[in-house]
């Protein structure tokens, strides 16, 4: 089970991380967010980013092996990149019409995929 909820700490963090991010560029295009000086982007985006790490520190200790869990460091690392992706992938379809995915972006996405695969090999 401690694998289970690392991975779901990390769905959570990332959300959280992909708002903070580049959730106020979808404000400034909202015309929410143009006349705020950049400190203030900062802060805002910092006050998302604090519930981030409120998921991500405990899902790193609950599923690094060194504590009990099930993964390595490079494990934990390789799978919170490739739910960034996804997280990411669905955010910016969502929110950035915009926004297209090419077939390079997808070739990408599957390497980030096959390096799953490759870190959990033995």
């Amino acid at each position: 089970m401690k694998g289970f909820y690392t991975i779901l700490l990390l769905i959570c963090s990332n959300i959280f991380m992909t708002f903070a991010w580049y959730g106020h560029l979808k404000l400034q295009e909202a015309k929410v967010s143009t006349h705020w000086p950049l400190i203030g982007i900062i802060l805002f985006s910092w006050c998302i980013a604090f519930f981030e790490y409120c998921a991500q520190v405990p899902a790193n200790r609950l599923g690094f092996e060194g504590n009990g869990g099930p993964f390595s460091l490079m494990q934990l690392k390789i799978i919170q990149e490739v739910i960034t992706l996804i997280i990411f992938m669905a955010f910016s379809l969502t929110f950035f019409k915009g926004v297209t995915f090419q077939w390079n972006h997808f070739a990408a996405c599957a390497c980030l995929v096959m390096a799953v695969y490759f870190v959990f090999l033995k």
